[in-house]
């Protein structure tokens, strides 16, 4: 009887402590057709409203993290795909590459479900967003996107998978530019020399090289909410160990499920700042976090999973030809399980220190299976709470 008293006392402290801090914490809970629901801080910003479809752009006004700024096509009109046909020198109306490469903000969504196969590099124009809600959308088995040199993209809700590299040639850029270019290396999306850039609730994997890297002194960039899977080199920050100028890229990777048959990179980070907050990490084969070139990694809030592999318990990895105790990478409030462990390092704060009217401070880590339940592109309906 006892033990039964002292289990419910700590289920109603527990339920106490959810109610009193879902709002410092940046989670919510609330009441759906089909019981009670815990969203993120992201999520709980927009997907409460059953009427997201009539007022898709005020999805621009929950990015969190250093990526806040990013508002994509949110003052554009909206543009709507209707084929899966690509021409990457003379896009026609109606296709995904004639609304990304305008020079005006555009807030691209899709008529219909569709797999599209770009015959090459899709380059993205600033003050964009590719939004894929209501439809199930998959960019696959051709080159895919690349955001080189621009600003303000979001890209929301679709599927990105089986990229292979690009072909050597001519490729368009906006309505009044087509260049040469010389081949992508089949990352799903590969952002160059970019910023204020919100890569959300998009599902990841099997690409040819990467499936997320960011490198050339990009920053000001959320990825968050995504389901990355089967796939080796997942996440690249930084493009190599003597390109200083990457110094100045922040990023925050909040909410997303690192699923099975992930290897290393999740991510592996050079000389800028990674804030890795509520992810989920159900195993790694290598590593899950690794950099080098002294970057700062802040690991706070996440549930790592280490595999049953007895040498991979390691969650970190550092690669370099010096020492490297001084490099500042912290854990804060991880959660480690199946003996997984993460070695620190350096001294001093490691606070994002985020600026700007967005605040976000990490949510428990128990609380990330549930936070990072619905990563991935979501199924939503018009006239539904999504």
């Amino acid at each position: 009887m006892a033990s039964t008293t002292h289990s419910l006392l700590f289920l109603c402290l527990l339920a106490a402590f959810l109610v009193s801090t879902s709002q410092g914490y940046g989670y919510s809970q609330g009441h759906r057709s089909s019981g009670k629901k815990v969203m993120n801080k992201i999520d709980a910003c927009w997907r409460w409203n059953s009427n997201w479809a009539s007022n898709r752009r005020a999805l621009a006004n929950c990015a969190t993290g250093f990526g806040e700024g990013a508002i994509g096509g949110k003052y554009g009109k909206i543009y709507v795909v209707t084929t899966p046909a690509d021409d990457p020198v003379n896009p026609k109306p109606g296709t995904l590459r004639y609304g990304a490469i305008q020079t005006a903000p555009l807030w691209i969504i899709f008529k219909r479900d569709m797999v599209i196969k770009l015959q090459n590099e899709l380059i993205m124009n600033s003050y964009k967003t590719i939004d894929g809600r209501g439809a199930k959308v998959e960019i696959a088995y051709g080159p895919c996107i690349t955001v080189q040199g621009v600003s303000h993209v979001i890209i929301h809700g679709i599927s990105i998978h089986d990229c292979v590299p690009g072909k050597s040639g001519m490729v368009r850029s906006s309505p009044t530019h087509v260049g040469h270019r010389q081949g992508s290396d089949g990352d799903a999306i590969a952002v160059f020399a970019s910023t204020n850039v919100w890569i959300d609730h998009c599902y990841l994997a099997r690409c040819a090289d990467g499936l997320i890297d960011i490198i050339h002194a990009s920053t000001s960039i959320t990825v968050s909410n995504n389901y990355f899977t089967q796939h080796d080199k997942v996440m690249l920050l930084g493009h190599n160990d003597g390109f200083t100028a990457d110094k100045i890229m922040k990023i925050t990777l909040a909410f997303n499920h690192f699923g099975p048959g992930c290897v290393q990179r999740m991510p592996r980070v050079r000389f800028g700042y990674a804030h890795v907050v509520n992810n989920r990490y159900d195993e790694w084969l290598m590593y899950a976090v690794g950099g080098s070139a002294n970057p700062t990694i802040f690991s706070q809030g996440n549930y790592y999973v280490a595999p049953n592999n007895y040498n991979s318990k390691k969650v970190t990895k550092r690669e370099c030809k010096g020492g490297w105790v001084n490099w500042k990478w912290r854990s804060s409030g991880d959660l480690f399980l199946n003996g997984a462990y993460f070695v620190q390092s350096g001294y001093g704060s490691c606070s994002p220190q985020y600026g700007g009217y967005q605040w976000f401070t990490a949510a428990p880590a128990f609380m990330v299976p549930a936070l990072t339940a619905n990563a991935g592109p979501l199924h939503c309906f018009g006239g539904r709470q999504c």
